[in-house]
């Protein structure tokens, strides 16, 4: 959809004239604001993205899941596919699909009930979400119908209307430093 690569434009633009500071700070943030949610709290293993590019830092969310003693995995791009490999350790990481940072040894993880974080380029309140074009999350989720998922944002990325097709996967909630928005 042209829709879709017109927003994805503008909210990359945006991430561009954020600091690494002023984005370190948003998703320290975010990921208070994650931690609040009774389905983060409740969750004993979690499928995490390695972000890349000013998105939301996980990291912070990484390192709090595992002060709380939960269990995390991180997605390999493998085809078309994600594989999720259980991070230990963040020195398990190396430059991957499209620089992305990701997992270059481990255990290959299925698990059957985890809390996802994932993330996306632009939402609206509706919790609607533009990926990145690459439909990996639309395809892993629709294999995985009842897995809890989070999607984590900035505030700028929240748009009116989020263009969406049938295929799109909605997150169950959208968090952002200011707000939490529910499907």
């Amino acid at each position: 959809m042209e829709e879709k690569k017109v927003i994805r434009k503008q909210i990359f633009a945006k991430r561009k004239e954020h600091t690494d500071q002023q984005i370190e700070k948003l998703s320290r943030q975010v990921t208070e604001q994650v931690q609040s949610l009774a389905v983060f709290q409740e969750a004993d293993k979690i499928y995490a993205y390695v972000d890349y590019n000013h998105e939301v830092m996980t990291g912070f969310l990484i390192e709090e899941a595992w002060k709380r003693g939960k269990k995390v995995a991180v997605p390999k791009v493998v085809g078309k596919d994600l594989v999720f490999y259980e991070l230990k350790s963040f020195d398990q990481l190396e430059e991957g699909y499209f620089h992305i940072p990701e997992p270059a040894r481990g255990e290959i993880v299925d698990w059957t009930d985890p809390l996802m974080i994932m993330p996306g380029v632009a939402f609206d309140c509706q919790c609607h979400r533009v990926g990145y074009g690459g439909g990996f999350y639309d395809r892993f989720l629709e294999k995985h119908p009842n897995m809890k998922t989070v999607a984590v944002a900035f505030d700028f990325q929240m748009v009116e209307k989020a263009p969406w097709e049938e295929t799109d996967i909605q997150p169950e909630y959208v968090v952002t430093e200011r707000k939490i928005y529910r499907r």
